[in-house]
């Protein structure tokens, strides 16, 4: 069975955020013959079509690009996603036709209050239909992120998230799987 490699990325940059901590969660519970990757975002500059491109942003295209799938934690800010994965995003979208993205799976999850991130990831799915992006529809995943299912580091410690990260990171391989062979 062929290895997949996944690459993680969250529009939260802090160091303790719950979103980076799922993150962290999905590359610890990995079906067999999956590797995951984290992404740091946190260098992009602001999308910008007048700046060449900068070392960050290639280093973060080749990355996505080798990856077989994208497991992307999108935070609630405002009602809406956060800027610095839209910021990821834009600067991906820029590539010939959508190179890196296109075609490529995807799965959301995310941690925020009330609703988890319900709206975020609504609003990142608008987005990833642009991007061509082949999202997982089932199981979503949402999570209060200021619940006690989440240590003072920002690691998820819930186990039953734990299991739900799990069954995501199974359900993501199979997705990829499934679109390799059609």
């Amino acid at each position: 069975m062929e290895t997949l490699s996944f690459v993680g990325m969250t529009g939260s940059l802090r160091r303790a955020s719950r979103n980076k901590g799922l993150l962290r969660c999905c590359a610890a519970h990995l079906p067999q013959g999956v590797r995951m990757e984290i992404a740091d975002i946190s260098a992009l500059p602001f999308y910008n079509e007048d700046l060449e491109k900068p070392r960050a942003v290639s280093d973060l295209i080749a990355q996505v690009t080798a990856a077989d799938a994208l497991v992307l934690a999108c935070p609630e800010y405002n009602y809406s996603m956060a800027p610095a994965l839209k910021n990821a995003l834009d600067w991906l979208s820029r590539e010939p036709d959508l190179a890196p993205l296109s075609g490529k799976p995807a799965c959301l999850l995310g941690a925020g209050g009330g609703m988890g991130t319900a709206r975020s990831q609504y609003h990142m799915r608008q987005t990833c239909v642009y991007l061509n992006l082949r999202l997982l529809n089932r199981p979503e995943f949402f999570s209060n992120a200021f619940s006690e299912a989440f240590n003072a580091e920002g690691d998820l410690i819930d186990e039953g998230l734990t299991k739900q990260a799990s069954t995501l990171m199974q359900a993501l391989a199979d997705w990829t799987r499934f679109l390799k062979q059609a």
